[in-house]
């Protein structure tokens, strides 16, 4: 059986990898995350020899980053944490996949763009990002292009999933809000960690290497996107939708966001035959499992 490492296994991502790749039958999983649990590896991705020493031991055939730091807002005012997490863990973890062998695929975002543009961005669109959370991402990628040999980079956004997102505490929110609001001048491609999993297992076993975006098909805004989850969910709570100046207005300590966050799957289009599911379906999939 192949050895498949996983860091952040205990996050939205992880989660979905372990579901995906579990059913299969077809590997062995050593699951690690910052702290020690059930099954679970401690491994602070932050530390090169702790990572080189697990890594050397493991021998996996392929390492599935999915640790970051993603709380988008903190990180303005927490910048070293966010760089040894999003930037230096990659790093680390690209030295140490080279050492052995192995492929690397790293879990990267939308941040890395300015978020300005027009049309959707591809793989080959300039990155330029805005928030230290963006920032620091795209340094992980640049160590990951530096060290690691075999890797897959891939660009997510707006992730839902087995753990604490958007979907949850929309719903959450609705049950005891008549009405709430939603900024509806960010645009983006909501995205279930089943589909991305689906898309990293698919990846991870070819050759075909380099930066991918990896969301699901079509696209809307934040508004629109939580009238959906109500209708899907039954809910009657009316959204109002408000700009993001109106919502920032409220909320001064708020991160600036990309106004345009969708991404194109250019690169899997060009080189392969996967699709990911378009996001209607895999929302309604998601509420279906879930309430």
């Amino acid at each position: 059986m192949d050895k498949i490492i996983v860091t952040g296994c205990n996050g939205q991502l992880g989660r979905a990898i372990n579901k995906e790749l579990g059913a299969t039958g077809k590997y062995e999983i050593v699951n690690t995350d910052v702290f020690e649990g059930e099954g679970i590896i401690p491994l602070d991705i932050t530390n090169v020899d702790s990572v080189i020493k697990l890594v050397k031991e493991v021998k996996p055939k392929a390492v599935i980053n999915c640790a970051a730091y993603t709380a988008v807002d903190k990180q303005e005012s927490d910048v070293d944490l966010s760089y040894k997490i999003n930037a230096i863990g990659p790093r680390n973890l690209s030295i140490a996949s080279t050492e052995v062998g192995a492929k690397l695929v790293h879990v990267s975002t939308d941040y890395v763009f300015a978020g300005n543009a027009t049309k959707p961005y591809t793989e080959f669109d300039a990155t330029g990002p805005v928030s230290v959370y963006g920032k620091t991402k795209l340094a992980g990628e640049e160590f990951v292009k530096q060290f690691a040999k075999n890797y897959f980079i891939i660009r997510t956004a707006w992730l839902y999933g087995d753990g604490k997102n958007f979907v949850k505490t929309m719903l959450k929110l609705s049950e005891n809000h008549d009405e709430i609001s939603v900024v509806n001048d960010q645009l983006g491609n909501p995205t279930s960690t089943t589909e991305l999993a689906k898309a990293i297992h698919y990846l991870m076993n070819t050759e075909n290497y380099g930066i991918f975006h990896g969301t699901c098909e079509g696209d809307t805004n934040w508004a629109d996107f939580t009238e959906e989850i109500f209708r899907i969910a039954g809910k009657k709570t009316k959204v109002n939708h408000v700009t993001t100046a109106e919502y920032q207005a409220k909320n001064p300590q708020s991160a600036p966001r990309p106004a345009y966050s969708i991404l194109e799957n250019y690169m899997l289009k060009l080189t392969t035959d996967f699709m990911f599911a378009d996001w209607h379906d895999a929302i309604e999939q998601y509420l279906k499992e879930l309430l």
